[in-house]
């Protein structure tokens, strides 16, 4: 590239990166208000989970409670039965008293609660002695089983609550038992009064309790037995889940909330558990992610989707905008070099000079430096157009004016097509002599071009220069200084053409 067009280049950059700065700013703020709104979009739909995952621990929280509070109130009432049992059994008028007559007072309690199996007293060796079913006690012999032999080795247990066990009175029928101790006056162990619940109770109870699709509710003994479980599968009752991660989880708190993938169905779940108070069982409600978040990734999945589109339409209308203006300010860069260039030579056209010129003396003024210029003018150039044609002088006027521009070393030297075929050369903090050289140096450069021009005494296109310079010294102004150019061009024109001559 030429020095000519680089200075060309160079005052019109700053308008060229105002042009280029623009667009890129909408497209950046139209980037910004899309990832804002994105931004947004993300912080509602968590905050919305959030509240769905609160939702979920309030409702097994509650869920939990109901439960509690119904399996609380019925145990209290069997407890209350077994011991009126043990004190019916202290008093010698109650044992006295016919097998119907007693058995009615002591089991009257116990003969209307629901999803009671049987009430048995047990003597010393596990021998059924009295029985909740009939006046004839039913045969058998309970020894063997841990809510017997739990009492009779020690005293003080008070209410204990088995793990669950197939009744041999009832058909296997799935059961728990509670139990109390019946102590001799003097402490010794004379057997115990046992009620068995059928775990049809719990079934039942957390079968009205919903939990969703994929929610589970279990009662678990403190040491890890699996008592009920809903959704209700035989094979788990009874189960020892000591080891699961999740009832490590369930033994460290009275009372909390996690979230945890079961053991026993793989399925991660959010529980909530609480040790009752006064019996050894653990209430467990869980309530299964998917069916938490079930409602919120429709949510999440239209919203989302619907912002995505709109950040993503925003920024591509951003895009398009500024594209649009990105054209557009490059036209105006355009027609602002057309405006101040010469559309055939590309050097700086007289508009142009003359504000170059106005700035160049201004400084030259101001700083006390000497300014020059040169008029150049090719030597016959109508009889060239005469004889060639206006394209090949258009052609000749344009490798000219090349040619003027490539000779030119500084930055701060400027060249314009002053008309037809005259240009003029600015030369700021240039000597005369050092004028006079770079015009001779020009005036080569173009007659070494070889361009034809039978017209020509040269038989060659050839050019007459004029130099002119101003020193501090001298008076006037700049247009003195393109006077004196002018006439010196006239002097080199008269002594023979293709010759510098100076002012």
């Amino acid at each position: 590239m030429k020095k000519e067009d680089r200075k060309r280049l160079w005052r019109a950059s700053r308008f060229t990166q105002y042009a280029l700065s623009a667009p890129h700013a909408i497209v950046l703020g139209g980037t910004l208000i899309a990832l804002l709104l994105v931004g947004l979009c993300a912080t509602v739909l968590y905050q919305s989970r959030q509240d769905a995952l609160d939702r979920a621990r309030e409702t097994s929280r509650n869920l939990g409670l109901i439960a509690e509070r119904d399996i609380k109130r019925n145990f209290e009432l069997y407890d209350l039965s077994l011991q009126a049992v043990i004190q019916g059994l202290q008093r010698p008028e109650v044992m006295a008293a016919s097998p119907a007559l007693r058995r009615g007072v002591l089991f009257d309690h116990a003969m209307t609660a629901q999803f009671l199996g049987s009430m048995l007293v047990l003597d010393a060796d596990g021998n059924v002695v009295l029985d909740s079913a009939g006046d004839v006690p039913r045969q058998g012999n309970f020894a063997d089983r841990e809510y017997f032999t739990i009492h009779r080795d020690h005293p003080n247990v008070g209410l204990y609550v088995s793990d669950p066990y197939a009744s041999r009175l009832r058909g296997s029928t799935p059961s728990i038992a509670l139990t109390r101790r019946i102590s001799r006056p003097d402490g010794s162990f004379a057997g115990i009064v046992v009620i068995a619940i059928n775990l049809e109770y719990f079934h039942e109870l957390f079968a009205g309790l919903k939990l969703g699709p994929h929610g589970s509710m279990s009662l678990i003994g403190k040491d890890g037995i699996m008592v009920m479980r809903q959704p209700f599968d035989v094979r788990i009752i009874g189960r020892d889940i000591s080891q699961a991660a999740t009832f490590r989880r369930f033994r460290i708190a009275p009372e909390g909330t996690f979230s945890e993938t079961a053991s026993i169905d793989g399925v991660r779940r959010l529980y909530y558990f609480k040790n009752l108070p006064d019996v050894p069982l653990i209430i467990m409600v869980a309530e299964a992610e998917q069916d938490i978040y079930a409602a919120w990734r429709t949510r999440a999945l239209i919203i989302g989707s619907l912002t995505g589109a709109l950040g993503l339409g925003f920024v591509l209308l951003s895009v398009l905008l500024g594209a649009q203006l990105r054209r557009r300010m490059r036209a105006e860069s355009q027609l602002q070099m057309l405006a101040r260039t010469d559309g055939l030579t590309g050097l700086n056209n007289r508009r142009t000079l003359g504000e170059i010129l106005e700035q160049e003396w201004r400084r030259a003024r101001r700083t006390r430096s000497t300014l020059s210029l040169l008029f150049v003018d090719i030597d016959r150039f109508k009889a060239y157009n005469d004889t060639y044609g206006h394209q090949a002088g258009d052609d000749a006027l344009a490798a000219v004016a090349r040619c003027i521009s490539g000779t030119l070393r500084r930055p701060a030297d400027t060249a314009a097509r002053y008309g037809g075929e005259e240009f003029v050369v600015v030369l700021p903090d240039t000597s005369p002599d050092g004028a006079v050289q770079i015009a001779e140096t020009i005036r080569t450069a173009i007659s070494e071009l070889a361009i034809e021009h039978a017209a020509s005494e040269y038989g060659r296109v050839t050019a007459s220069i004029g130099t002119a310079s101003w020193v501090p010294e001298q008076e006037g102004d700049v247009s003195t200084v393109i006077r004196a150019a002018d006439e010196a061009l006239y002097s080199a024109k008269a002594a023979g053409r293709n010759k510098v001559a100076a002012s």
